[in-house]
């Protein structure tokens, strides 16, 4: 698709940090998420020498040095917090030593820090009363976990029967082009659960990970997350309005560790709470959480689902959000050994050996290594911010300016 931009010297800012982008995924196949930019501008890029990391950064600080250059105040802080994203990426792939927390602040422009031990030993709390029984809380919430797990011959329907739901709900509140398509794939040997290949002109193929044994809790916030008013729906709306409506075509390239990774992962985690509502009540004002909802959709597939139960386990699992980042922490800031890590991860998130490995392979991974903080503090600054909207500003409106707007974390902060 070509894409028309501003004149003048916003247009020669943009198409340097997109041809910039386009650099860093000659250096990582995999960096660019996606780009549905001009062809001609990838294909020139292509056929360029192989990019210098080094030089790479140093291009980034160039351009961050003359920003604004004619944009208006909030485009010129995207691209400026990208920038900056670039630079330290740069910097890594040509070898210099960066702090953990130093990479995850330059990429995602938050600053972490350790959880509260205390906050999980309360969410094992939480998870032992609903749970029931006796015996040990891992063995407990493993043997539930187990009866919870799809039948893998079913997967593929459910995954569909989900999309079908929320497509009609999210087409009649976040109004979509009527050719906006997704193909999903079931897939094998990745170290993620579901991802979202945009492919621009409003359609995407989202692939699910068989090998994690989808469960029957986590499957409608899955397909939320990267469909349904999640990854896809957010591409779809910037697309339209941000590229084709003001030609903002910063907007055609997405970015592995950048900002709006965390904007965007923060948004899709909350995409089911924006769509069906939490535990408690519908967010469309139905009085019914996801857990009735989604119980009537496995229903209707001859499965049976515990709703009620769903989502008191989910609730009180949601606390340990912040074990994944800690043990990045403890991986790649404190250097433990891998076994404690693996330790670490099986004590706090109650998962078996093979689970514990699979989280490290990711948490290991040279592109996705910092990544895990796009969920954990996207998705608490997202919804810290959904929730402090103004009176007389409706969940569906705020959710709307995320999906709509090329906010960066920075941003919401300050607001």
């Amino acid at each position: 698709m070509d894409v028309g931009i501003d004149s003048g010297a916003p247009a020669s800012v943009v198409t340097e940090y997109l041809k910039l982008g386009l650099r860093f995924d000659r250096i990582e196949d995999g960096y660019v998420d996606a780009f549905t930019g001009d062809p001609e501008l990838k294909r020139a890029v292509d056929n360029e020498a192989p990019p210098d990391p080094a030089d790479l950064a140093r291009q980034a600080e160039h351009l961050m040095s003359e920003l604004p250059a004619g944009l208006e105040e909030r485009r010129a802080a995207f691209i400026g917090s990208h920038l900056r994203a670039l630079a330290c990426a740069g910097r890594k792939f040509a070898g210099q030593d960066v702090g953990f927390v130093d990479e995850v602040e330059a990429y995602f422009d938050v600053r972490i820090s350790r959880g509260d031990p205390e906050r999980y030993r309360e969410a094992h709390a939480k998870l032992d009363d609903a749970l029931g029984g006796s015996g040990p809380l891992a063995d407990r919430i493993q043997a539930y976990r187990a009866t919870e797990e799809i039948p893998p011959e079913r997967l593929e329907e459910a995954i569909h029967a989900f999309s079908s739901a929320l497509r009609d709900r999210v087409r009649a509140t976040f109004p979509l082009p009527a050719r906006e398509t997704i193909t999903y794939e079931v897939v094998t040997d990745k170290p993620w659960s579901g991802f979202n290949y945009y492919k621009g002109d409003y359609q995407s193929t989202v692939a699910v990970n068989a090998d994690l044994k989808q469960q029957m809790s986590n499957l409608p916030r899955l397909v939320a997350h990267e469909s349904y008013p999640g990854h896809h729906t957010e591409h779809c709306r910037k697309e339209a309005g941000l590229v084709e409506g003001k030609g903002q075509a910063e907007q055609t390239i997405f970015l592995v560790n950048t900002p709006q990774c965390l904007m965007a992962e923060g948004l899709a985690d909350l995409a089911l709470y924006a769509a069906v509502g939490d535990g408690a009540s519908g967010a469309t004002g139905d009085g019914r959480g996801w857990g009735s909802w989604a119980a009537e959709i496995y229903a209707d597939l001859g499965l049976r689902f515990d709703g009620e139960r769903s989502v008191q386990i989910s609730e009180a699992t949601a606390a340990l959000a912040d074990v994944r980042q800690d043990a990045a922490l403890m991986l790649h800031d404190e250097h433990r050994d891998v076994n404690d890590v693996v330790d670490f991860l099986k004590q706090w998130l109650l998962v078996n050996d093979e689970r514990a490995r699979q989280m490290l392979r990711f948490l290991s991974s040279p592109l996705w290594r910092a990544y895990t903080s796009t969920y954990v503090e996207g998705y608490r600054l997202l919804r810290g911010w959904l929730d402090a909207r103004p009176d007389g500003v409706t969940l569906t409106e705020r959710f709307g300016t995320l999906l709509d707007e090329p906010l960066i974390p920075s941003s919401l902060r300050t607001a």
